[in-house]
């Protein structure tokens, strides 16, 4: 599978610009809520029409604003799942599942029933469905379309965190069999456990496109540290091929190969390490906040820096806490 992607549309707040190619891999959108994801999507499904620019799917052309050709939705082979499933009120199941089915339609129906765990409900209508059983109609219906791709806009945001996780599970099942998808999404850990390859969106432009433990481990811009989790950034600026001064938290760091062009720094609130005594990147903080969460604690120091942490802590503790170089994030924009 090969998909090349490359448009510009003007928004209302910004210009959607993107440039990137798919290849035989899951490969997600992560961003924040209005930044161009949907909208990218709808334009490769043929729902959204692009001002500019070219979408070429296994060589066929789906768009070329030079070329005037612009084909149809339900001409694409793209198989788009939207965040609200969009079952037809008015059909059955087994109606949703085969409305673009090709081929062998009885037994693709058969298939997918057994496969997404729906059999007996052929003849029900999707008002009578849970929203589990909603987005499993919905994908059915994606997979019995001959879709080259598959499209997922947010596709567990309408649901509940334990039905998300097991439909995650058969979701990525899924994508073994399938092994080609764009998946959109604002949830970095959904994007982690499913995708293979991250492209990092803000105000409709893809700042970073890599492997998605690399995008985590060294996220490169703010917004793709911000995205990816990342609780403490400071404003920084390179003193020495070895030393830095993050601004907002007074401290001078020790890191390992620091660009002339530092912007930012961050470190991970799990990175941070207690320590016995002061050293080289071990400071002397006093712990002004303790909030408990569900599996730690989130302890807040100098009134500004987050460590999660499976000890408690008291508020006006004094601690010595360091910063591995290695686990120390800058950002050049």
């Amino acid at each position: 599978m090969d998909l090349q992607v490359s448009i510009k549309k003007k928004l209302r707040d910004f210009t959607l610009d993107v440039n990137f190619t798919v290849r035989d891999e899951i490969f997600a959108l992560l961003g924040a809520s209005g930044c161009g994801k949907s909208i990218t999507l709808k334009c490769i499904a043929g729902i959204e029409t692009p001002d500019e620019g070219k979408i070429i799917l296994n060589g066929r052309t789906l768009f070329d604003s030079d070329k005037k050709i612009n084909l149809p939705p339900q001409a694409r082979r793209a198989g788009y799942l939207f965040q609200n499933y969009a079952l037809f009120p008015n059909m059955t199941v087994a109606e949703n599942i085969l409305f673009a089915a090709t081929g062998d339609k009885r037994s693709k129906l058969k298939e997918n029933l057994a496969r997404f765990q729906i059999d007996g409900l052929e003849n029900v209508y999707p008002h009578q469905l849970s929203g589990g059983q909603q987005q499993r109609v919905a994908i059915a219906r994606v997979l019995t379309s001959h879709a080259e791709i598959l499209l997922l806009d947010e596709p567990f945001a309408a649901l509940d965190s334990w039905l998300k996780w097991q439909l995650e599970l058969e979701l990525a099942e899924i994508f073994k069999l399938y092994g080609a998808a764009i998946l959109v999404s604002h949830d970095k850990g959904e994007v982690y456990r499913l995708a293979d390859k991250v492209a990092v969106m803000h105000n409709g432009i893809i700042g970073t496109i890599d492997d998605k433990r690399e995008i985590f481990k060294n996220p490169k811009t703010l917004a793709a540290a911000v995205l990816t989790d990342c609780k403490n950034i400071s404003h920084a600026k390179k003193i020495s091929d070895d030393k830095l001064f993050a601004e907002d938290w007074q401290l001078e760091l020790t890191a390992k190969k620091i660009p002339d062009d530092l912007k930012f720094v961050g470190i991970r609130a799990n990175s941070l390490e207690y320590r016995n005594a002061l050293g080289e990147n071990i400071f002397s903080m006093e712990v002004t906040q303790v909030v408990e969460d569900t599996n730690f604690f989130i302890v807040v120091l100098n009134h500004i820096i987050r460590w999660e942490v499976d000890k408690f802590f008291n508020v006006g503790d004094k601690l010595y806490i360091y910063f591995p170089p290695d686990r120390i994030i800058m950002l050049c924009h």
